[in-house]
């Protein structure tokens, strides 16, 4: 005998709908969430929360539910980094628990990446991990982060022209601009 969900509850079709999303996109959603919240532990508390929110108002969504789901992730990342007034003070391994081990200069220079990343004020972060770890396009972007493709374009390249000072100061060593030769 089935029983009812009540209201505000998925129904079952919905709820395979959800499971086939996490089937195939859960990885990346939780690599974004590590990414966005500074550690694996507050990924996962991050797009739980996110998880959470989105079945209880399933009902509600109508089109793309990873679209629903990214954006509610961003949003409640950006909640956080509101609420604390800073950003995580640490960032976990981005690794995949299940991955080789990769070769100590790999190893390095993510870790150098992920530091000078997590020093990045929140929209700069949110742009650069938008745009280069999801490879979404601007106008996407944008969408997800509830502001003009403008600020998403000038959050990037100031993002990158920090994190390109950054590495420099840190290492002594200039880096080339994209599409700059010498």
């Amino acid at each position: 005998m089935e029983t009812d969900p009540g209201p505000g509850s998925p129904g079952p079709q919905s709820v395979a709908v959800l499971e086939e999303l996490l089937v195939s996109r859960g990885e990346g959603l939780m690599h974004a969430a590590v990414l966005l919240a500074g550690s694996h532990a507050d990924g996962e508390d991050l797009l739980q929360a996110a998880l959470e929110r989105v079945y209880r108002h399933w009902q509600r969504i109508d089109g793309d539910p990873e679209g629903y789901l990214r954006t509610t992730l961003y949003h409640l990342a950006a909640d956080g980094w509101r609420r604390k007034g800073m950003l995580r003070s640490r960032l976990g391994l981005l690794a995949r628990p299940d991955a080789q081990p990769d070769e100590t200069a790999s190893v390095d220079h993510r870790d150098q990446l992920v530091r000078l990343l997590r020093e990045l004020p929140p929209g700069q972060r949110t742009a650069i991990v938008l745009r280069y770890w999801e490879e979404l396009s601007e106008a996407e972007a944008a969408r997800l982060m509830g502001c003009s493709v403008g600020y998403v374009k000038s959050a990037t390249s100031r993002g990158m022209r920090r994190l390109r000072e950054m590495r420099e100061a840190e290492t002594g060593t200039p880096t080339p601009e994209p599409g700059r030769i010498g």
